[in-house]
């Protein structure tokens, strides 16, 4: 079967495209034929090396993938052969809380991932798509989709009416802005791009600010809500954003800190977090069970996950270089080898 390897060393031009032996169930594994996966910048960083360097090579990476049920070992009931399955980003967190032993079972590193024309996984790590999505929009919910989902309602308890500030237009953002506004909150999006924010507008977003033009974009956030402060902020942008997060947030509001695109460390003051009694959450995706429960809101509510482009298996470098380039808007995804 064909399969993406990082190789011998990192980077992008040493993902390349070999042929693997085709994968066989162990009693309680199914193998799936992948029909299309879709880009995270954690893979990006795990093809440059920046996630963990000392990842053991060769990898397959990509976390998230779609694809039908094709194998089943000799004790599988949860599946079926036929059936159309997303696996889980972490194999081994079915429910409950997360803990510290549970890293070692993430697909895309340091498990092999999606990036193949069909992979094996645990019955215990797939989970039923929603009937109407299309394997392009499948593809998008396992890291992006679960992690919104976790950061608004599993660790933010989102109420309807509350406000949410969204960073940026990339997958996690725009899960938020499509989550929330199905709960009834009210909405924020920032970004650099003038043309971006109207079509977030068009898909709901209350308002919006750009951050170039107005770089006090906590300010902006705060005379936006009368001076109270958001009740959400879904944090993407990593240190160099943090401490504007702490400022546009209300006294008892909930940050999600989710994404390091501007970076790991930059100095905070703790004071706005003690005297605000602010609650700060890392967000590691989420469980099956949380995936479940997002597959059920988006089935009931009919939604559909915002694809930026779709590119060919063989294209795969050039999704990472189209995702590196930071453009997109919504999910990038790679079509399986038959797509």
């Amino acid at each position: 079967m064909k399969a993406y390897e990082i190789r011998e060393s990192f980077g992008l031009d040493n993902l390349v495209l070999v042929e693997r032996d085709d994968p066989e169930p162990g009693p309680h594994d199914v193998v799936v034929d992948v029909a299309a996966t879709s880009v995270n910048y954690r893979d990006l960083l795990t093809v440059l090396g920046h996630y963990n360097p000392r990842q053991p090579l060769p990898l397959v990476p990509f976390s998230d993938g779609v694809g039908r049920v094709t194998a089943v070992g000799s004790d599988v009931t949860r599946v079926a052969i036929g059936d159309r399955v997303c696996g889980i980003f972490n194999q081994h967190w079915l429910a409950g809380p997360f803990v510290a032993s549970l890293r070692a079972g993430t697909l895309g590193g340091p498990l092999d991932g999606m990036l193949a024309e069909r992979v094996c996984l645990s019955e215990e790590g797939v989970v039923p798509v929603p009937e109407h999505l299309t394997d392009d929009e499948a593809a998008t919910l396992p890291c992006a989709g679960v992690t919104a989902w976790s950061a608004l309602f599993e660790e933010g308890r989102l109420q309807p009416g509350e406000t949410v500030l969204v960073q940026g237009t990339g997958g996690v953002s725009i899960f938020a802005l499509q989550f929330a506004k199905a709960a009834g909150a009210r909405v924020i999006v920032t970004s650099s791009s003038d043309a971006k924010l109207e079509r977030a507008t068009r898909m709901g977003a209350d308002e919006t600010i750009n951050y170039i033009a107005k770089p006090e974009w906590d300010k902006e956030a705060k005379r936006l809500t009368n001076g109270r402060g958001v009740d959400h902020v879904v944090e993407v942008g990593g240190a160099g954003t943090l401490s504007r997060s702490l400022n546009a947030v209300r006294v008892g509001g909930h940050i999600a800190v989710i994404g390091i695109l501007s970076g790991t460390s930059h100095e905070v003051d703790v004071i706005p977090i003690l005297m605000g009694r602010l609650r700060l959450n890392g967000i590691m995706v989420g469980s099956r069970s949380t995936f479940e429960m997002m597959a059920m809101a988006i089935q009931a509510q009919r939604l559909r996950p915002v694809i930026d482009r779709v590119f060919s298996f063989d294209d795969a470098p050039e999704a990472l270089r189209h995702m590196q380039g930071a453009s997109h808007f919504g999910k990038i995804v790679v079509a399986g080898p038959t797509g």
